[in-house]
């Protein structure tokens, strides 16, 4: 570590100001009371302590005016900031001003893939589409079919499918809702839209779908009419009609049973990467989420939708305060303005509920040093890399554009990846700060920890670590190069750390709205 003087650090040594007229820096270590830190201009002693990954002053700001960081407004401070500040929500409130929205005024070509084609080794579907893992799912029409279907894919944990090496697993995708659902309303064709979104995935080889019989979402719902892949193998079963829960259990097996050495004569093939359909997400968020791991992921992201690939940004309140940014990449107007009219149809939804869309960032969040949702959302935005703004999409819509794109998603983490992986998602990757236990069979999750300390502390749990960029030990660009590697290794059969945990099955839950009666 180098200092200026005796007792004095340099800001470079202790925090980093990401862009040279912000009025905070990111702390890269805890600073007690006292510590004197040298900036551009002037020496400044902090009147308090500034925990790591925190902001710190390094100018003045007057109550009432915008605080910068990203080169963009973080919100108003409530009382006069000076440097050397600790700046958190004790003196930093919520900026309601209007943002100017243009559309398609920053579009970016991305550079050109260099070399020969990148290919994955992936299950190629007869419809064309590629999975990255080969499952069988065990569907549920209704909450009532829940249990039972957790017992027909229990019987295949562990050993019992150590004879079928290219079978990933068997998977039960329950849920709490599908009865009591006003048929044609929003809630429930979001249900059957999600429903029938993972039945089409193209990481399922086989189904099973489930139902108990006389729920208002009937089991034939979920299949008929779907475009499913011919060599997708399909059973049906209701509970009522097969002979009650244990009898339904057993039939259940044997479906499975029958299903299982087909699916095991699949064998990988070479597909190019455009044919990866990558979901971005975040959860447990820190102050250095849109400093490492965001970042590096949108390097990765680019360079896939360079490649033809699709890559889906998501968590609509969490773009909330950044979306002039993704505006501004719209490829058209109309793709832009479907973007605003999400947020404002979440603003409407948010205030119906007694809430609004700065009540984000969590408690995690906030210890971890982000303050307002405007914060949260710049650096949550980079996931997104530069790539242009194909196409907007609605909750669990099958994606279709190539290219980067949104859906709209709430910022809850199981239900914005259910979404995501709905639309088509076949690797998803995952940034944490304060550190994601998150799985999505039959979607491989890849963890990306934003800082050492929380990687260090739960290296079980996460993929790669990104710390390093604020570590000032790896570029973004180079842990970028790793993201994406360890992206095109995992859709080749690479196994995470939470699919080691068979981490996944729990964490199905679709976004639930609408009147139940």
């Amino acid at each position: 570590m180098t200092t200026t003087h005796p007792g004095v650090l340099a800001l470079p040594d202790c925090a980093l100001l990401l862009r040279p007229d912000d009025d905070v820096a990111v702390t890269t270590r805890d600073l007690p009371a006292g510590t004197r830190v040298l900036t551009d201009h002037g020496e400044m002693v902090l009147p308090g302590d500034v925990p790591r990954s925190h902001k710190l002053a390094v100018r003045t700001v007057p109550a009432g005016s915008a605080v910068h960081k990203y080169g963009q407004s973080i919100g108003l401070a409530t009382a006069d900031i000076a440097p050397g500040d600790h700046v958190h929500g004790h003196n930093l409130g919520m900026d309601d001003t209007a943002r100017h929205h243009e559309f398609g005024t920053v579009r970016t070509a991305l550079p050109a893939p260099v070399g020969e084609t990148r290919t994955f080794q992936g299950y190629r579907r007869s419809n064309g589409k590629v999975g990255t893992r080969n499952f069988i799912g065990v569907i549920t029409s209704v909450n009532c079919s829940a249990s039972t279907a957790k017992m027909i894919a229990a019987q295949f944990a562990g050993m019992s499918l150590d004879a079928y090496g290219d079978v990933d697993g068997v998977v039960a995708l329950t849920h709490g809702s599908g009865c009591g659902l006003v048929p044609g309303s929003e809630g429930s064709d979001m249900l059957v839209r999600t429903l029938r979104g993972y039945a089409r995935h193209p990481n399922f080889g086989g189904l099973l779908v489930l139902g108990l019989g006389c729920e208002m979402i009937p089991v034939t719902s979920l299949v008929e009419g779907l475009d499913l892949p011919d060599d997708t193998l399909v059973e049906t079963l209701t509970i009522q009609d097969t002979g009650g829960v244990r009898a339904t259990v057993r039939a259940g097996v044997e479906k499975i049973n029958a299903m299982l050495p087909v699916l095991d004569q699949r064998r990988r093939e070479p597909a190019p990467i455009s044919e990866l359909v990558l979901g971005l997400n975040c959860g447990g968020s820190d102050g250095y989420s849109g400093i490492t791991a965001n970042p590096a992921l949108g390097h990765a992201s680019d360079r896939l939708v360079a490649a033809g690939a699709t890559s889906i940004l998501a968590e609509t309140p969490e773009v909330f305060g950044a979306e002039h940014l993704l505006t501004r990449r719209a490829v058209s107007e109309a793709v832009g303005r479907k973007l605003l009219d999400r947020l404002e149809w979440w603003q409407e939804y948010a205030a119906a509920g007694g809430g609004s869309l700065d009540n984000n960032p969590s408690p995690g969040n906030k210890a971890g040093g982000l303050t307002t949702i405007l914060e949260k959302s710049l650096g949550a935005v980079a996931k997104a890399g530069q790539a242009d703004l194909s196409a907007v999409y609605e909750y669990a819509e099958p994606v279709t554009e190539r290219g980067m794109v949104f859906m709209d998603t709430p910022g809850y983490d199981p239900v914005s990846v259910t979404g995501i992986v709905a639309g088509g998602a076949t690797v998803v990757c995952f940034t944490t700060g304060r550190g994601s236990v998150l799985g999505a069979r039959p979607t491989p999750v890849v963890k990306l920890a934003t800082n050492t300390e929380m990687y260090e502390r739960m290296t079980e749990d996460m993929d790669l670590n990104c710390g390093r960029i604020v570590d000032g030990t790896a570029s973004v660009t180079e842990v970028g190069d790793e993201i994406f590697e360890r992206i095109i290794a995992v859709a080749s059969g690479e196994v995470t750390v939470s699919e080691e945990l068979a981490l996944g099955q729990e964490e199905f839950i679709p976004w639930q709205l609408g009147t139940v009666t």
